[in-house]
């Protein structure tokens, strides 16, 4: 006896990003976090990483040309329908993935991975620098309120301050931007979406559309890997065909889940739980 195959055609998304041999951030989650949402994840693997839920020991970039070769590698066969940036580790890594991605015409999700949640910077002046080519090519970043701070110039401590520098990321390009805000103090967690008029452009034109979600805040600090789930959701959600506002209310209504059922496992906080969205397939 012999079965028959039953194949399936999922819409297909992109993860350039790092990789996280603790499984708990990085591609693992970003491709965890997409196959949840029914979308098959393809992956770009920027650099790798020694870490673990205790932290991070070792980081090795790949060189950047490789990284053009797995891009085009995945753009040749496959029918890619959105993206998503995560860690890209150096300056010429993200110049080259801003020039990768101005080639296709699939909507971009930037998560700019460049400050730990201890509070260190992850990247060089020069890299930080450089992101301004990928924000301009981006349909919508995803910073925290500490990565924010770095791309405007400007300290983001409330509510306020995450409006304005959502504002100056649509101004310097992006179609939209969404200063997450579990960094900012309060009992409640409140991420700020700045829409510019196209949800593409600069928001030259019209006055940006500005929307807050707000969500109790779950008590612990088992977050690791929270922004990569978050934006991958986006992205998944993107592929799908939802508007970018429904997409992005929809991912940050699965960050709760994936918080409050995140993962128990090795000897640090843990992990936030990708597979737990309640917005999965």
């Amino acid at each position: 006896m012999t079965w028959g195959r039953e194949p399936v055609s999922p819409p297909v998304a992109l993860t350039i990003a790092g990789s996280d041999a603790g499984g708990g951030a990085g591609i693992q989650a970003d491709l965890k976090a997409m196959t949840a949402h029914g979308v098959f994840g393809t992956a770009v693997v920027t650099a790798t990483t020694a870490q673990n839920t205790r932290g991070v020991a070792d980081v090795h970039a790949v060189p950047a040309g490789h990284v053009a070769s797995q891009y085009d590698a995945v753009i040749e066969d496959f029918d890619v329908v959105a993206v998503k940036t995560g860690m890209l580790a150096t300056a010429s890594i993200v110049e080259t993935a801003a020039g990768l991605l101005a080639r296709g015409s699939a909507p971009v999700v930037v998560d700019p991975v460049m400050v730990a949640a201890t509070g260190d910077r992850l990247l060089s002046p020069a890299a930080e620098d450089a992101y301004q080519g990928l924000i301009e090519r981006a349909t919508l970043v995803t910073p925290n309120a500490d990565e924010a701070a770095v791309l405007v110039g400007d300290p983001v401590e409330t509510l306020a301050d995450a409006e304005a520098a959502g504002r100056e990321l649509v101004a310097r390009g992006a179609g939209a931007a969404l200063v997450k805000g579990g960094h900012l103090d309060g009992e409640t967690v409140v991420d700020t979406l700045v829409i510019g008029d196209s949800g593409e452009g600069s928001g030259d034109g019209d006055e940006p559309t500005v929307v807050r979600f707000e969500n109790p805040r779950v008590a612990t600090d088992a977050t690791h890997g929270s922004g990569c789930a978050l934006s991958s959701a986006i992205a998944a959600r993107l592929a799908r065909g939802e508007p970018l506002r429904e997409a992005v209310a929809g991912a940050v209504d699965d960050m709760g889940a994936a918080i409050r059922r995140g993962y128990d496992v090795g000897e640090g906080p843990g992990a936030v739980n990708p597979t737990a969205f309640d917005g999965g397939v």
